[in-house]
């Protein structure tokens, strides 16, 4: 320790350290987990139920471990550049950790590299650039400041190095053995903590993340070659045009179309609530918590049941199947894209002044292709929605529509109150009630020349706070219900049901029976009369009403 306080003030600011770069890493983890691990030392911390002394235990304990890890990697010779990088990983991880229960697992980051421009603008806000500012300059400062001491060559150097390194690991060691009653229970019930260490979560989840985007294949394996058009294709002359919205982030907790489990009387959905003819599912359980996982899987043969994420990815999907059974296929999308589930379809995303599109912009397009539709031809429409996305759901919504108030008017939540978050999204599901409301109407007044469906049915659910949690994107294994529970609506027009055999009493006891969104590959290819292998009956919620 004799290097660490060789020191000299130059000026009001400067200050020059000669230190090891052993050193310097072990101050700059003691740093990293003062200032961006609050979410894992306030729990940890309740679990160690504040004894004396626990969290300055916690705070050296997650110092050590990052000792541990990064020791064996950081060199001199990019030391500097890699602790600041660090450091700015760190801040950033630790706002987002902080303000919204973040973490960072591979599947988190590989949403992240796959988003787009538009949907990561709205989590610059700036609480986020206050934040890095705060922690990150006085670390980015005091690093450059340091020379560092040339370490010597050989075994002189490198066993004084691995001694620090061996008595840190037993220090971990002997913290870990201390605290394991309490942090061993928080870790099974709160799993997700562990995806929350600055910044080593996301230095172990990047590779792993990398590794599964570039493992996504090139042309996708066919499925479903022996597709072909059913007997009622020919049975008659009437278009039919199935219109699948895929809705975002659209929680089964907040659904107006339900039984309140608490008694509430906040009824997001009034205008579907009035609708004849919809056939309501109001607790769907979701492949994923993310639209990177969700989307391709529930367009797969088999999803959550079996699930394999690299199979799927590197197969082709329902539409793809559609398509070559004679489907006409379109893809409108205000989304971040199909995630690759499309190819087979005519993609279109829509683009307006100022970015985003209000999902309106997505629902105005069917009239035409309703108007358009020719007979003997057999449409799928799907409406990709950029629904209630967070964190900015104010922004999801015209101003006539929002009747909750007050709301977060904030991209991200900073101070806002948890009831002003829940109205801001209570606000955007009320937009959606219109949409889809407006939708059912139009399908059914365009019965009298075509035959019509709807299918709505969102990727994922959202946590509004429950648990300490924010937006979505846990790993499915220990996410809550919150963010892999959505509603599903479908309707069929009475001419498509007749010509098909299906009875209303029939088709109105299938909410009765549980669904997933394993149920839609299956249901899809019965509602439009596509004969595959691939079809599996046991998955097709109409299979019940066959004749």
């Amino acid at each position: 320790m004799q290097d660490i306080l060789r020191a000299a003030v130059d000026s009001r600011f400067a200050l020059r350290l000669r230190l090891g770069t052993d050193s310097l890493l072990a101050l700059m983890c003691l740093y990293w987990a003062m200032t961006s691990n609050r979410a894992f030392l306030v729990a940890a911390n309740q679990a160690w139920r504040g004894q004396p002394g626990s969290l300055v235990l916690l705070v050296v304990l997650v110092a050590l471990l990052h000792y541990v890890l990064l020791a064996p990697l950081i060199q001199r010779r990019w030391a500097k550049p890699a602790l600041m990088l660090l450091s700015l990983v760190a801040a950033v991880g630790g706002h987002f950790t902080q303000a919204f229960g973040t973490a960072f697992d591979p599947a988190m980051l590989r949403n992240a590299m796959r988003t787009d421009w538009p949907e990561a603008r709205e989590l610059l806000s700036g609480g986020l650039f206050a934040h890095v500012l705060v922690v990150l300059v006085p670390a980015w400062w005091f690093t450059l400041q340091v020379e560092l001491v040339p370490a010597g060559k050989g075994w002189r150097a490198a066993l004084p190095a691995l001694g620090r390194w061996l008595l840190a690991a037993v220090a971990a060691s002997a913290l870990l053995a201390c605290a394991y009653q309490p942090l061993s229970g928080l870790m099974r019930e709160k799993r997700e903590l562990r995806y929350q260490l600055m910044p080593a979560a996301p230095i172990w989840s990047l590779p792993r993340s990398m590794k599964a985007a570039q493992a996504a294949p090139g042309p996708r394996e066919p499925i479903g070659l022996d597709a072909k058009a059913g007997p009622s294709w020919s049975a008659t002359a009437r278009p039919r045009v199935l219109v699948l919205v895929v809705g975002e982030t659209v929680r089964a907790a907040n659904w107006g179309l339900r039984e309140l489990e608490d008694g509430g009387t906040r009824d997001t959905t009034p205008l579907l609530r009035q609708e004849s003819g919809l056939l309501n599912w109001p607790a769907v359980s979701t492949c994923g918590s993310d639209t990177e996982t969700s989307l391709p899987c529930m367009f797969a043969p088999v999803g959550r049941r079996d699930y394999d994420e690299s199979r799927i990815r590197r197969q082709e999907s329902l539409l793809h199947v559609l398509a070559r059974a004679g489907v006409q296929v379109r893809w409108l999308d205000n989304q971040s894209g199909c995630k690759g589930v499309c190819d087979a379809a005519t993609e279109e995303v829509l683009a307006c002044d100022g970015g985003r599109c209000l999902d309106g912009a997505l629902f105005d397009r069917v009239q035409a292709v309703l108007r358009d539709a020719r007979p003997s031809t057999t449409q799928l429409l799907v409406l990709h929605m950029l629904g209630n996305h967070g964190p900015a759901y104010h922004r999801r919504v015209p101003e006539q529509f929002a009747p909750y108030a007050p709301v977060c008017s904030e991209d991200a939540f900073g101070s806002c109150e948890r009831a002003a978050i829940v109205n801001a999204y209570d606000n955007a599901l009320r937009y959606t009630d219109v949409l889809l409301a407006s939708l059912w109407q139009g399908l059914k007044a365009a019965n009298g020349g075509v035959d019509t469906a709807m299918i709505f049915l969102p990727d994922h659910g959202e946590s509004l706070g429950e648990h300490g949690l924010f937006l979505h994107g846990l790993p499915y294994a220990i996410a809550p219900r919150e963010q892999l529970q959505v509603p599903m609506l479908m309707g069929i027009s009475p001419s498509w049901a007749a010509a098909r055999g299906w009875g209303g009493d029939c088709l109105g006891r299938l909410p009765e029976q549980p669904a997933s969104h394993e149920h839609l590959f299956h249901t899809v290819l019965d509602l439009l009369d596509v004969r595959t292998a691939l079809r599996d009956p046991r998955w097709s919620l109409l299979a019940a009403c066959a004749a």
